[in-house]
């Protein structure tokens, strides 16, 4: 067939999700499809079964498409580590750290391997569908852009453009985008989508026909609201709901200003038993919580920092006077320990910054950053996830390893209240995660898998019955 590119008016449209959603569709018609990004900016990554990293949007389009995640599906990869500087990962790969400023002149060397790995996915798959970055009508960054038309330029692949009515203004959105766009950029889009409707869709055919003669653009469809969009794993912490579920075992989560990887909580927040609440910058962790779960975060000491700044090392503290529990998962085990060492300024710039002190272990971060799927176990049940992380954790409450992958992994303090572990993941098994909740006395029924296939199909059908999809597809030929 060929590719087909969503792009959108601005970020946090809903083109992940779009993709995703007619990723399934395709593959609920036998046809071979592929998802592919050429740049993200997220640091909520996945890792690949040959040991390279991707946006977690691109994972969860692969498996709407039923295929593993690969590299090739999002060649470059930034993660922030801070306002003005981001990792650069290509196909996979950390290569290098660049300011914002920098980034620019690297683009053009980057062209490169986006081109290569969208050729490698055109070869293999029927048809591939291609999501943007932010929106085109960034005019300013358009010179050496590979995220939107300059991608969309160089591969010759088609585009719709999606907006977004909830946040308002889609007229102008769409609108606007033509007016400010080049011409021939513009002549790459063959249609627009409305995204996120809420109410009377005939309320807004008025809008739609406007939009339609004013750009000459294809009207291909309205899509009213997916509320159960809140059941798949988020890409952005923007999306991230403060709290869900009812149940009576209470965990906890502070959002760091560079959470990583994050979905590691969303078979919690599936769980009826379990009440998650995400708790944001500038509010205390809640006093009546079971559990503190520490996440994952792409600046250890940056964060460790950050933590102290809101007041929840002392709400920490607080919370184990009382008798609570905390879990820490990578950089938030990271900083369980009494030092986080980085003197050759891997992860940030070179020192060594004091942890909370609740784990006997110190880290040292190390050049190789380690990437790789897992399997092992822990409370006697089956684990699986991944290893994504640089730096090594040692000290003595190492003899009291969270899991066995073969090799010990993570740490327990003596009482058994504090642990700590590199895993993520780890949750998404139903066998261990079910015996996690029942130490805190919660039960578990949830087959977590099948309700995130559900939900993909449940999206499918929902474009189906909203948007052309035969049109659509016909746009990659």
């Amino acid at each position: 067939m060929g590719a087909l590119m969503m792009q959108g008016t601005g970020s946090n449209v809903g083109k992940s999700l779009l993709v995703a959603g007619l990723c399934r569709a395709a593959r609920r018609r036998g046809i071979a499809v592929a998802p592919f990004k050429p740049q993200n900016m997220s640091n909520n990554a996945a890792v690949t079964p040959d040991g390279g990293e991707i946006g977690r949007a691109q994972a969860l389009q692969a498996r709407a498409a039923g295929l593993a995640p690969s590299v090739h599906m999002n060649p470059v990869l930034l993660k922030p580590e801070t306002d003005r500087a981001a990792q650069v990962v290509v196909q996979g790969r950390a290569v290098t750290r660049a300011a914002a400023a920098d980034y620019g002149a690297l683009k053009a060397q980057l062209l490169g391997a986006v081109l290569d790995s969208f050729a490698r996915l055109r070869a293999a798959y029927d048809l591939v569908l291609v999501e943007g970055a932010g929106s085109p009508a960034e005019v300013n960054l358009r010179a050496r852009d590979i995220a939107n038309m300059g991608f969309a330029r160089a591969a010759e692949v088609p585009v719709v453009l999606a907006g977004d009515i909830d946040r308002g203004g889609v007229i102008a959105q769409i609108v606007g985008t033509q007016a400010v766009i080049d011409p021939a950029d513009a002549a790459m889009i063959r249609g627009f989508v409305i995204n996120r409707f809420r109410g009377d869709p005939s309320l807004f055919d008025a809008g739609r026909a406007f939009i339609a003669e004013r750009t000459g653009w294809p009207d291909l469809g309205l899509v009213p609201w997916f509320p159960d969009a809140a059941l798949l794993p988020a890409e952005d912490a923007v999306d991230l709901r403060h709290a869900s579920g009812g149940g009576s075992l209470h965990i906890a989560c502070p959002m760091l200003s560079r959470i990583a990887n994050f979905d590691d909580l969303d078979p919690l927040a599936a769980e009826p038993g379990v009440r998650l609440t995400m708790v944001p910058p500038g509010q205390a962790l809640p006093g009546d919580v079971d559990l503190v779960i520490l996440p994952g975060t792409k600046s250890t000491r940056g964060d460790l920092a950050f933590l102290r700044q809101q007041g929840w090392d002392i709400d920490l503290a607080a919370h184990l006077r009382r008798g609570g529990r905390v879990l820490g998962i990578c950089g938030g085990y990271q900083m369980l320990g009494h030092w986080v060492h980085d003197p050759d300024g891997h992860d940030g710039d070179p020192g060594s910054t004091p942890g909370l002190g609740l784990l006997d272990v110190e880290t040292r971060m190390a050049a190789e950053k380690r990437l790789t799927r897992i399997e092992g176990t822990a409370l006697g049940q089956p684990l699986e996830g991944y290893e994504i992380h640089m730096g090594r954790t040692e000290g003595p409450d190492c003899a009291r390893p969270f899991a066995h992958i073969p090799e010990p992994d993570g740490a327990t303090s003596p009482d058994g209240r504090v642990a700590g572990t590199y895993l993520h993941g780890l949750f998404s098994g139903d066998g261990f995660r079910a015996a996690w909740l029942g130490q805190f006395g919660a039960a578990s029924a949830l087959d977590y898998g099948a309700g995130v296939e559900a939900v993909l199909d449940r999206l499918a059908a929902h474009l189906e019955a909203h948007l052309d999809i035969d049109r659509l597809f016909a746009l990659a030929r």
